[in-house]
Order: C-alpha cells, then sequence, then structure tokens
C-alpha cells in the first residue's frame, strides 16, 4: 500500500495536518482550542511544500471524521472537502478514537486500546480496538457515546491488559478506574494526523473512499444532542 495520502483534523482541540508518501510521513500537529480555522490551511500548505507536492497529485485526502467537539468536526471535514473539491480527490473518514489507539502504538507498543474522549454532559465518546496483524484496528463492538458508570456495567465481564488514551480518563478517573481490567496509562490525549493517514492507507485500499460531496462526520451523539434542545423530540 504506497499511497500518498493528505490527513486533517480539528476534531478536539488538537489541530493537525500530515502527509504520507509511501513509508515517509510528513506533520504538523498544535494544541490550539478555538483557533483552528486560522491554523489548519497554513499547515496543509507547509506539508506539502516540505514534500515538494501539489495537492492535485494526492491519491486522497483524509478526514477526522469524529467523534468529538461538533464545531470542531464540521470545521474539520468543511475544511477537507473544500480542499478535495478543488483538487477532484476522494476522501477518506477517519475515527478519532482509532487514530488515538494507532497513537498509543506509536508511542507504547500497545495493542489493545480502550479510547475515551470527554464528550461533556458526563459522557464520554468511546471505543475499544484490538491491532491486527497487518498493522490495522479492528473496534470492538462499535463506538459510543456514554456515562461513564453505565460503561463499567456494560463491560464487566471484560478481561485483559488495555492502555488508555483520551481525554475521558483524566475528566472521570474515579468511575473509569472500576473497570475490571489491568489498565495501563497511556500517554495520548488526542487524535493526531500523522496516525490518521496511517489508518487512511487501509481504509482507501479496502475501497472506502468517497466523493467529497457524500463525505459526512460521525457525531455519535447528533441525535441525542437534539432532543436535549428546548422544543424538540
Amino acid at each position: 500500500m504506497s499511497n500518498t495520502i493528505l490527513a486533517v483534523d480539528t476534531a478536539t482541540e488538537n489541530c493537525s495536518v500530515a502527509l504520507l508518501m509511501g513509508d515517509e510521513v510528513i506533520s504538523r500537529c498544535e494544541y490550539a482550542p478555538r483557533e483552528h480555522t486560522t491554523k489548519i490551511l497554513p499547515m496543509v500548505d507547509e506539508v506539502l511544500a516540505e514534500g515538494g507536492i501539489r495537492l492535485s497529485q494526492l491519491d486522497a485526502l483524509a478526514y477526522g471524521r469524529g467523534p468529538g467537539s461538533f464545531t470542531g468536526v464540521r470545521i474539520g471535514i468543511g475544511i477537507a472537502q473544500g480542499l478535495a473539491f478543488g483538487a477532484d480527490l476522494p476522501m477518506v473518514g477517519v475515527s478519532t478514537l482509532a487514530a488515538m489507539a494507532q497513537g498509543s502504538y506509536r508511542l507504547h507498543q500497545a495493542e489493545q486500546v480502550m479510547a475515551a474522549i470527554d464528550a461533556r454532559m458526563d459522557e464520554v465518546y468511546w471505543g475499544q480496538y484490538v491491532r491486527q496483524a497487518d498493522g490495522d484496528w479492528l473496534v470492538q463492538g462499535s463506538e459510543i457515546v456514554v456515562k461513564p458508570a453505565e460503561l463499567v456495567t456494560q463491560l464487566s465481564a471484560e478481561t485483559g491488559r488495555w492502555f488508555t488514551a483520551g481525554t475521558g480518563w483524566e475528566s472521570y478517573a474515579e468511575v473509569l478506574a472500576q473497570l475490571p481490567v489491568e489498565l495501563v496509562q497511556g500517554t495520548v490525549l488526542y487524535p493526531d494526523s500523522m496516525d490518521m493517514v496511517h489508518l487512511a492507507k487501509y481504509a482507501f485500499a479496502r475501497g472506502e473512499a468517497v466523493s467529497a460531496e457524500v463525505a459526512s462526520p460521525v457525531y455519535v451523539r447528533d441525535t441525542v444532542t437534539w432532543k436535549k434542545l428546548p422544543g424538540r423530540e
């Protein structure tokens, strides 16, 4: 799988861009809450310039599809779609939770990861991932939004040794510590595009790329949040 893929992500407080060229990755990443719109395009220009490549020469454009901040996810997909439309590129959505699992492998060689992003409202965006022999990741069950206490109940029969990733572990440390597994504290708090391009190459090879006009975010909680608004059902 030798592809040239650009990834952009603004789904969380992190803002990142990465360019995959064969086995080489050129990336930029910055913790920049509320500055995504001013940071992301200069980062794109920088990595393309460093790689000596034009946008039109890419095979695909990947983006952090969520879950994460509603505003952040919308910014990321909007910018990615604009770039893809302009260069006539297919798009690949990458899970922010899965990206943190890959980041945990990159930094800690973790092969089983429980990823939790603080979703506010006393909930976390949650995903469990197991690394496969080919380097891709398999989600256990599905990505969900859930209250930590409910998660402890749902996973009462879970076993094994799992690395933690994401801001949810810090926000709900006392409750999540009750999970009946061996937890190893990881250092990955946010998704990073340098891990997204790794996942994007597998998705691209599986034929999961779509045209820019149908690329979509995955909020996980969009209908739940809609119901919480006054006057909504």
